[in-house]
């Protein structure tokens, strides 16, 4: 089994700007594509775990946020950063589904699909939904990038570079 990082997109890889759905809306965080670059190069599979209610608000479709995806993944590997998943949550915040944070659904079926040991994972949030998805999914290594209020993160980073040194 492999071990992987675990992030969430809006707010961890790119700029927060709410419902980001298209390319010129789309701002990589500072130190994000280097911090990918180099967790991989540490032996982590990279996984995003997003929740996506815009979808399901109806502010853009499906459609969008895979091209979206794509161009993202695209920009990625040009600069050496392979995504290893994508998962994403469609549904309304009240949907009562088991794949919107902070369930844990999204993890667990990564953890699955890429045989991943999520006991020697980690995983990077900007939100306490983020850390509570991880600690049910049972990810002992839980930071939280910037200064929302959680109680289920293991770390506290306040940018990529701080990332990287938390992570073994």
């Amino acid at each position: 089994m492999s071990k992987a990082i675990f992030m969430d997109r809006d707010g961890v890889v790119n700029v927060d700007h709410g419902y980001v759905c298209m390319p010129r809306e789309f701002e990589f965080i500072a130190g994000a594509v280097e911090g990918m670059r180099e967790l991989s190069r540490r032996g982590y599979a990279l996984v995003i775990v997003t929740n996506q209610s815009g979808i399901g608000r109806g502010l853009f479709s499906e459609s969008d946020f895979l091209s979206l995806n794509r161009w993202m993944t695209g920009r990625l590997e040009d600069a050496g950063v392979s995504i290893d998943e994508v998962r994403y949550c469609p549904h309304l915040p009240d949907a009562g589904c088991s794949c919107r944070k902070p369930e844990p659904g999204m993890i667990l079926e990564a953890g699955r699909k890429l045989a991943i040991d999520l006991e020697v994972s980690c995983m990077v949030g900007d939100k306490d939904a983020d850390m509570q998805a991880a600690c049910a999914a049972g990810i002992p290594v839980r930071i939280l990038l910037g200064d929302a209020p959680s109680a289920h993160h293991t770390h506290r980073a306040g940018d990529w570079e701080q990332v990287l040194a938390i992570v073994p």
